[in-house]
């Protein structure tokens, strides 16, 4: 099913004549996140004539421990945040081959001379400075050595082990209540929930859920009509993993997004979608107000960094 999924979501890649795809669509960008952990569909657009191929894998810090399949063995050039699961200062990081390339099948011994390289770094250097980045932030520097630092240790692999688990426990738990996720589940720390089957928005649901103190993210999945008005949700299980949730903790928070959807089911019904009109239907709801009372005394249960200074 996963699959199957992942080949309608590069439907308009493959149907691109390879000539055009080799010249427009050089640096294939896929998202980890989306593509779950199955990295056949990567292997298969490394064939479909791309001469590069780039991964996002967003925040996937599960990698470092082999808790699912690792792109580097496939892509060209990788690239993570910093501020989610790996719990660092808000920025990013990449990766990049260096070196010569690996003879290409069908060579004799004797073709080439070997000084084929990539030419990856002076050209990613380039672009972060001078060309987007001012300059190095030291502090930064700093922070993400302390993060790295704690990912080497045994501690952080226990804690990206219990991301995932969390993550399918919520995962099953929503779909337990007849919710469609993308994918049908998920292997890493992330979940992408399609709305459209609810008749929800991302857009809306992502109000309501911001009102009940509870954040989620609106995004665009696979056949969606546009940006403005997402038919998904993403949510992730980094943050309240890291406040000491367990698997009997999420499903209680599945309890409460289902609550929230079921309370902009309502308001929609009564005041419509339009952004104006749902706005107005969620102000002064005794229903968000009762979900945030029952989020907040649900929250207060668990350890916040920095909250206790």
């Amino acid at each position: 099913m996963a699959f199957e999924l992942h080949l309608r979501y590069l439907s308009r890649f493959i149907s691109t004549p390879p000539s055009v795809r080799c010249k427009h669509l050089c640096a294939c960008d896929l998202d980890l996140a989306m593509l779950s952990s199955d990295l056949a569909v990567v292997v298969f657009v490394r064939r479909m004539s791309c001469r590069t191929c780039h991964v996002d894998i967003s925040c996937s810090w599960v990698l470092f421990y082999q808790e699912c399949l690792s792109p580097f063995d496939y892509c060209d050039i990788v690239t993570s945040t910093t501020h989610k699961s790996l719990r660092g200062p808000r920025g990013g990081i990449i990766f990049f081959r260096k070196g010569p390339k690996p003879r290409k099948r069908g060579m004799f011994s004797n073709q080439g001379d070997g000084s084929d390289k990539y030419d990856f770094e002076e050209k990613i250097n380039f672009a972060v400075f001078p060309a987007l980045q001012g300059g190095p932030h030291n502090n930064h520097i700093a922070a993400l050595a302390v993060a790295l630092k704690q990912v080497a240790s045994p501690e952080y692999k226990t804690y990206m082990q219990q991301v995932k688990r969390n993550a399918q426990v919520l995962a099953a738990a929503l779909m337990r209540r007849n919710c469609r996720l993308v994918t049908g589940g998920t292997d890493n720390h992330m979940i992408l929930w399609d709305l459209r089957n609810l008749g929800l928005t991302g857009k809306n649901f992502e109000k309501v859920c911001e009102l009940c103190h509870i954040t989620v993210n609106k995004v665009m999945i696979f056949d969606d009509n546009g940006s403005m008005t997402p038919g998904g949700l993403r949510i992730g299980t980094p943050a309240m993993t890291s406040r000491g949730c367990q698997e009997n903790d999420f499903e209680m928070i599945a309890d409460f997004l289902l609550k929230a959807a079921h309370i902009a089911n309502s308001v929609q019904k009564e005041h419509g979608r339009l952004a104006k009109a749902f706005l107005k239907g969620l102000e002064n709801n005794n229903d968000i107000i009762e979900l945030r009372t029952r989020v907040e005394n649900f929250a207060s249960l668990f350890a916040m960094p920095g909250f206790e200074v």
